[in-house]
């Protein structure tokens, strides 16, 4: 853990370790301004982790297209939201041991608010999420994060009823946008990524 605590630094990320989720948590709450707009993404860590409910109890304002009861038109408003936050919240599919955050994405609100509009990002993954390297990374997606997310979904999919990926041609599909965050990029001012010691999310 303190390597790939050092190799993501490397890779010109803050990064911390918590052996459990509440240490973790009160950290990011302690990083994020109560006053600011934050944008969450597609994360069943951070909703696992109570963020949301932390967030609304101190009245910060979130952007969350997840809040059940919105059109198709306003998840999409949600998610534009999310792009332009002051500070973005969110998960990563895997992260490589020389501290690479691979991700797939069906719309691409989700990786693209990591790469460039909020001035700061911060990303937290429980130790199911890290990987040997990019190979490795990319097969955990497709063999684990996809299939649980469309099940989740009701997605009509091969992988949501349970099959091995055939890189369908599905509407539904949902790995459409990889990214691969080498180094943090020069359109956010930081990036911070917060490795918690449990198993959080998919």
């Amino acid at each position: 853990m303190e390597e790939l605590l050092k190799r993501l630094e490397l890779n010109g990320m803050r990064a911390f370790y918590h052996p459990n989720r509440e240490a973790a948590k009160d950290q990011i709450l302690d990083m994020i301004p109560k006053t600011v707009t934050v944008g969450i993404g597609g994360s069943v860590t951070v909703r696992e982790m109570g963020l949301l409910d932390a967030l609304a109890g101190r009245g910060t304002q979130y952007f969350d297209h997840w809040k059940s009861g919105l059109s198709k038109e306003e998840i999409m408003e949600v998610k534009r939201n999310q792009v332009v936050s002051d500070y973005f919240l969110t998960s990563t599919n895997a992260v490589t041991r020389n501290g690479k955050l691979v991700n797939m994405d069906n719309t691409g609100n989700r990786v693209a608010a990591m790469i460039f509009g909020p001035r700061h990002v911060i990303v937290v993954a429980g130790k199911n999420k890290i990987v040997e390297d990019v190979p490795a990374a990319i097969q955990r997606i497709k063999e684990k994060v996809v299939q649980r997310n469309t099940s989740r979904r009701g997605d009509n999919t091969p992988c949501a009823q349970g099959s091995a990926c055939q890189d369908c041609n599905s509407s539904d599909r949902l790995c459409r946008v990889t990214s691969i965050i080498e180094k943090k990029t020069k359109g956010v001012e930081t990036f911070t990524v917060i490795l918690v010691g449990e198993s959080l999310g998919y």
